[in-house]
């Protein structure tokens, strides 16, 4: 995808802070998640300059957070959505370590033209909030995929809400459910009255005219962000078990929000 709008670094970075805003509106937790996320990369991996894959970026907010971590690191941010991809390239595109591509996960071919040097395999997967709105067959063919990216050893990391099962363990989902609901009504009794949510956010991108192009090819593309299997943990489990990769859990949670974690 060629750039699609001409927007400076400047009001980049102010759309992707009010990004940032309007995620934490649904996951108040988010910045802990990303701390657990790349303190797993930075133990696991061993290296100083791992070679990490981010699946669904959005603007980088991850993919920036890494590098601040770990500067020598090469992160190969992928995404379909020209909104946030122009936004993400517009506000990190002088970030060293950090490429992004336009790249659609249910494609076959996805992981093809990422410039990735010959024989050098990934030290780590890792996405956050976006792998839900896949399908079970698409997850299944996602995993296969990244099972053959990564090294052995290497490791997949997936922040998300993931619910337990209503079939296999019905009292466990529920209980999980309420627990979540009830912490956020302790934390956050008066709800979030002034803050910006998901759908004011793009309503507000849609009315800006430098993002016109973007948010037109975005409408054309039909992005989707709510698949009809992909929020459930069980669903991304048997994927991973079927695509070979070993030791398979949570690492972090709060609720349904976790931070899933496989081995390959």
């Amino acid at each position: 995808m060629s750039d699609l709008t001409e927007l400076d670094a400047t009001a980049a970075h102010d759309w992707v802070a009010r990004w940032d805003r309007q995620q934490e509106v649904y996951l108040p937790d988010r910045e802990e998640r990303f701390t657990a996320l790349i303190d797993a990369v930075e133990v696991a991996t061993g290296r100083p300059d791992p070679l990490v894959l981010d699946l669904g970026c959005g603007p980088g907010s991850l993919a920036v957070r890494l590098l601040q971590r770990l500067p020598a690191a090469t992160v190969i941010a992928t995404d379909t959505d020209p909104v946030t991809l122009s936004l993400g390239r517009a506000a990190y595109g002088n970030v060293p370590g950090l490429r992004f591509f336009d790249r659609d996960l249910r494609s076959a071919d996805f992981a093809s033209s990422l410039g990735i040097e010959p024989g050098r395999p990934l030290d780590a997967a890792v996405s956050t909030t976006a792998l839900h709105w896949l399908s079970a067959a698409e997850l299944h063919d996602l995993y296969a995929t990244l099972a053959t990216m990564l090294r052995p050893g290497g490791l997949f990391l997936d922040g998300d809400h993931l619910q337990q099962s209503e079939r296999d363990t019905p009292t466990l989902a529920g209980l999980e459910r309420v627990l979540e609901d009830r912490e956020n009504q302790r934390r956050f009794p008066d709800g979030h009255p002034d803050a910006e949510d998901w759908g004011q956010w793009w309503e507000a991108v849609a009315t800006d005219p430098v993002l016109a192009t973007a948010s037109a090819e975005r409408d054309r593309r039909q992005v989707h962000h709510h698949g009809p299997e992909g929020n459930r943990l069980d669903v991304h489990v048997t994927a991973l078990r079927a695509a070979g990769f070993t030791e398979i859990g949570t690492l972090w949670q709060r609720g349904a929000n976790r931070l899933l974690c496989a081995i390959r």
